[in-house]
């Protein structure tokens, strides 16, 4: 039995809709403060619980040991991790706890713990992130983040977990929130495209981001969690290539037609650019992200017509 938290989510339900497609018995858990039922795969036996009430590891007792923790739920931006810090800290942090303590009451349990790239911050380094650079978070978001994969290894180091941080870059593709506007940069200018015939961008054309689509993303997850070597392990998911925010703009006004582009303002907490170094996840686990980004922008363009229409 595998459990997934952040089910009704955009990561957690592709992930859950992998698992029981490979024949897997999932578990999944939201507080749908994000997330909408709607999203949550046919077959998930679904608990609807706050994942940073103390109460969490009594409620998923009843289930047995789990063979896999994924713990992908909780706030995922850094801009709305100003408006209030000690959610933001329950939300990525204290759920993190809890289900920990969890995984410690499983027989060999492997836990797979969604992380950001927003763990780097500004650490003077901007080109090919490595997974032992120092992190130097710019948000809240990226603190609590931190935080939670300093908690993997003590758990890893103390009581023999297996642990493993997922530092995700920019994941997108088919299922991201089209109405979500302060996270994901693919789904806002997307959805601006297609809602408003105009994408306006917060912040410069020259800043650049490491994009990741979502089917290479649940592919990772899996790998990780099939990694079955004691102790704490941290990887990058990225493709270790740039794009800035012009030449993704660009892809997605081709995708709907050319719309104007209007760039104004800036983002709290927002790093100018970044990559990721994919190669300890490709020699550890043999992953790579395979997608171009125009394949991805397509398929996502094309499901975003699709669901909107």
């Amino acid at each position: 039995m595998i459990l997934v938290s952040g089910v009704a989510g955009f990561i957690g339900a592709k992930v859950a809709k992998s698992l029981i497609e490979s024949g897997k018995v999932v578990v999944g858990v939201d507080d749908l403060s994000l997330g909408k039922l709607s999203n949550v795969p046919k077959g998930v036996i679904f608990e609807e619980f706050d994942l940073a009430n103390t109460h969490l590891v009594k409620t998923l007792e009843k289930y047995g040991d789990f063979e896999a923790i994924y713990h992908i739920a909780g706030q995922s931006g850094g801009e709305p991790s100003y408006d209030d810090p000690v959610r933001d800290l329950n939300s990525n942090t204290a759920s993190t706890l809890n289900l920990l303590s969890l995984a410690l009451k499983s027989n060999d349990c492997v836990f797979v713990y969604a992380s950001t790239v927003s763990v780097y911050g500004e650490n003077g380094k901007t080109q090919l992130q490595q997974e032992d650079d120092t992190c130097n978070p710019k948000s809240f978001y990226g603190v609590g983040k931190l935080a939670s994969e300093h908690y993997l290894r003590i758990y890893a180091d103390q009581y023999g977990l297996k642990t493993r941080a997922l530092r995700l870059f920019n994941i997108y593709g088919p299922g991201q929130s089209l109405d979500n506007m302060r996270q994901g940069m693919v789904s806002i200018f997307v959805s601006q495209a297609l809602k408003s015939g105009q994408i306006t961008v917060r912040g410069s054309s020259d800043r650049y981001r490491d994009f990741v689509y979502i089917n290479d993303a649940v592919n990772a997850f899996k790998l990780a969690a099939n990694y079955l070597n004691v102790g704490h392990f941290t990887f990058n998911i990225s493709s270790g290539s740039a794009t800035s925010v012009e030449q993704l703009c660009s892809a997605i006004s081709d995708e709907f037609d050319t719309v104007p582009v209007q760039y104004e303002g800036s983002t709290p907490g927002d790093i100018h650019g970044y990559t990721g170094d994919p190669s300890r996840i490709e020699s550890v686990l043999g992953w790579t992200a395979t997608t171009p980004l125009n394949i991805g922008l397509s398929e996502m363009s094309l499901w975003a017509k699709e669901t909107v229409e």
